[in-house]
């Protein structure tokens, strides 16, 4: 009887319906950890000994910023994946610009080349416009969880065209 309990538990529609967007969650925050792989080493023995622009937040800003942005992108593409499906242009658009997330932290901290990893994030930056426009096309509240992400990436991309002039 008790098994027969769990069982039906784990049955319970409004669970079920939570299952992909934990899945979307794991996965998006699984490249921002994969990307940290190249951030994290080059913290102490690289990126200290630049020069920083006087607006440059402290380091522990950035990985709490990140991994609220990252949940945050993932939950606006669970929505737009419920009525577009994996295969759709929106779900791939997001595929991509998270793909330009990750490769932007290997040209900036692990290759140090901060004039590539400043095109890179120009890309990345059309590439969330984007994104966020397909979303917002179809799921209004995704789009509108894009923007903070777009906000804090246009951000970044200061930041890296700061840090090249300073130190290139």
């Amino acid at each position: 009887m008790f098994l027969a309990r769990d069982n039906d538990h784990d049955d319970d529609p409004r669970r079920a319906a939570r299952r992909p967007m934990l899945a979307f969650i794991l996965v998006t925050l699984a490249v921002g950890a994969a990307a940290s792989a190249f951030t994290e080493p080059q913290i102490a023995t690289w990126y200290d000994h630049l020069i920083r622009p006087a607006y440059a937040p402290p380091d522990w800003v950035f990985p709490l910023v990140w991994t609220t942005l990252y949940v945050v992108m993932a939950v606006a593409a669970w929505r737009v994946w419920r009525t577009a499906g994996l295969n759709s242009v929106e779900i791939i658009s997001y595929a991509v610009q998270l793909v330009l997330n990750f490769a932007w932290c290997g040209i900036f901290f692990a290759l140090h080349r901060m004039e590539l990893g400043l095109a890179e994030i120009l890309a990345l930056d059309l590439a969330i416009l984007a994104t966020m426009i397909l979303f917002f096309r179809r799921d209004r509240w995704a789009g509108i969880l894009f923007l903070p992400y777009l906000a804090w990436n246009l951000f970044a991309t200061l930041l890296t065209y700061d840090f090249w002039r300073l130190n290139g």
